[in-house]
């Protein structure tokens, strides 16, 4: 532990009294996040699992409707996210007023967008899917439709949980946040074993779950965030909470805007590409959704290092420590190599001996043990540097930075390597796959020159 220890630790000496988390304080940060991740992504693998048992059309439908309905769900988390950095920031600044202030428009702005984004897709949802998808076949198509009419009804419970979370999250309370995902993705879980082989309800068996774990998720967290349960904690206020202030929000929107412009077309570019997959056959479709599943269980040690990454870095950023932020940020790039080369070995060994609890063809389990190998060997090396570390330029006010970079490297780069390796060089799925993780390298890239030039420290949010 000791040997672990020195490795993660930069060359250069912060003081002591200047390391505001210890390595006591970010292990008692990650632990929790890394469990609820792969709480979350061990639901997924339960649904496709169950899914699966249903047919290769329902398991087909959920995931080209899943790529539509996550636009959505990167909107509401963008929301949130930039709320978390203005949350840390402001824990940073020891200004506990406009942290709560901050806090409660995230609850307002989450809220309100989320009820005309349900809206919208009751109303339009079906004609878009029939649209997007043309040439899917009708069982599939019809699977589709109904877990979009019902997951559609989750939104304001999905907006309402991140936004709550992330204020948690922004004070380094993860185990909150873990205890509360634990509880609402057993409900999803036990509802989707009742869904699929008790009332063989298929795509809907599975839809209906995961809308009521969702609020049951938005319930607790909004009585958590709306009651003091310490003195320094952050709370939200109801008179906040329903009247929209300004010059906060413009604060939150400065980081949300270019943040959900990076996340939504990150999606949209996946949608186009759902498109192209679901011109290969239902084989592959099945294949490409069942391998997002397996791609998210392994990411999943990445993702939870990029929340701590906002929280360390917010706050150094908002005490005016920008030696300490940088710091930090090679001291945590450290250890997300270390975890999610750990975790993405781990993965690897698990996939073939949870492929044959899944209801599919020879040939789709061999196309996902392919797709897993080629994500996961990236994922260990290369995300860290994509993904952990944009979390905290971004963290540190440099939002436009990243927006670019993300949109040069997945939306520009990433479409075309997919179009070329899968269709015009005919590799399929596992052209998709090896587009994602050439995306991750470029994108890598520009994150550490970035790092190393030391532009991102030269801007400011509150």
């Amino acid at each position: 532990m000791q040997g672990i220890n020195q490795w993660i630790e930069p060359k250069s000496i912060l003081p002591m009294e200047r390391q505001v988390f210890s390595n006591a304080a970010l292990k008692a940060m990650i632990i929790p996040l890394v469990i609820e991740q792969v709480l979350q992504m061990v639901v997924g693998l339960a649904d496709t699992m169950m899914v699966s048992h249903a047919g290769e059309a329902v398991v087909a439908g959920v995931g080209l409707d899943t790529m539509v309905y996550t636009i959505f769900i990167y909107l509401f988390t963008a929301i949130s996210a930039g709320g978390a950095v203005v949350v840390s920031q402001y824990i940073g600044s020891r200004n506990q007023g406009n942290a709560e202030l901050a806090a409660s428009q995230i609850f307002h702005m989450a809220g309100l967008l989320s009820l005309i984004c349900m809206c919208l897709m009751l109303s339009f949802g079906s004609s878009l899917l029939q649209a997007m998808y043309p040439k899917t076949e009708s069982a599939t198509m019809d699977a589709c439709k109904i877990y979009m009419r019902i997951v559609a009804l989750s939104f304001p419970a999905n907006a309402i949980y991140n936004a709550g979370a992330a204020i948690y999250r922004s004070m380094g309370e993860t185990k909150i946040t873990m205890w509360v995902s634990l509880m609402a993705n057993l409900i999803n879980v036990a509802g989707n074993a009742i869904g699929i082989f008790v009332l063989k309800a298929g795509a809907a068996g599975v839809a209906w779950p995961t809308t009521v774990s969702w609020y049951v998720a938005a319930a607790v967290m909004t009585w958590l965030c709306a009651h003091r349960h310490r003195e320094e904690q952050v709370c939200i206020c109801a008179r906040y909470v329903f009247i929209l202030n300004v010059s906060m929000c413009r604060r939150i929107l400065a980081i949300a805007i270019p943040n959900s412009i990076e996340n939504t077309l990150f999606q949209a570019a996946k949608v186009v590409l759902g498109m192209l997959v679901a011109t290969f056959g239902t084989s592959q479709i099945a294949a490409n959704t069942t391998g997002q599943t397996f791609w998210s269980l392994a990411a999943c040690m990445s993702m939870a290092l990029g929340t701590v990454f906002i929280t360390v870095i917010g706050q150094c950023v908002g005490a005016g420590d920008r030696e300490a932020a940088e710091w930090y940020m090679r001291k945590l790039t450290r250890l997300s190599l270390l975890l999610a080369s750990v975790w993405n070995v781990l993965v690897m060994i698990l996939t073939p001996l949870l492929l044959p609890l899944y209801d599919l063809t020879p040939e789709t389990k061999r196309l996902i043990l392919i797709i897993v190998a080629i994500h996961n060997l990236f994922s260990a090396f290369v995300q860290p540097f994509s993904g952990p570390l944009s979390s905290g330029l971004r963290a540190a006010g440099d939002v436009k930075f990243t927006m670019w970079a993300s949109l040069f490297a997945t939306v520009v780069c990433r479409t075309f390597l997919s179009f070329l390796l899968a269709k015009w060089m005919w590799m399929g799925v596992i052209g998709i796959a090896l587009a994602m993780v050439l995306d991750w390298c470029i994108k890598a890239v520009l994150d550490i020159v970035r790092f190393r030039s030391g532009k991102w420290a030269q801007h400011s949010i509150i």
